[in-house]
């Protein structure tokens, strides 16, 4: 049965850093593209970073140069590798596998999420 679990958050001061990881279950990175998202209660939830199957990442602005998204396809993780972190950097975050139907659907997993609060 195909689940994520996400890790790794905690309380950290403004300036540091955290590691969140995504294991993966039943999911093949091959077909899958991984996400972090993160969000607040009563907000949408923004998209942190991805990684393609073929490889290829994004990030959302707000945490380029900061944020850096890898994967480790032996373990089938994700991780969220997060620096110079700062308040507004607080949410919990979401990990997200997702792919594409053939018929133009599309299939998600959610991971629990993992609150991340930076103290300023």
């Amino acid at each position: 049965q195909e689940q994520v679990v996400d890790s790794g958050g905690g309380l950290v001061q403004s300036g540091g850093s955290l590691r969140l990881s995504c294991a993966a279950s039943a999911i093949s990175f091959d077909a899958y593209t991984m996400a972090w998202y993160r969000g607040t209660p009563g907000s949408l939830r923004d998209l942190v970073a991805s990684i393609s199957p073929d490889g290829s990442t994004q990030y959302a602005d707000f945490v380029k140069g900061r944020f850096t998204i890898s994967r480790d396809l032996a373990k089938n993780t994700v991780d969220l590798q997060m620096e110079n972190l700062k308040p507004e950097d607080t949410a919990n975050y979401y990990c997200l596998a997702e792919r594409r139907t053939a018929i133009g659907g599309r299939i998600t997993f959610w991971g629990q999420g993992t609150q991340v609060t930076v103290s300023s």
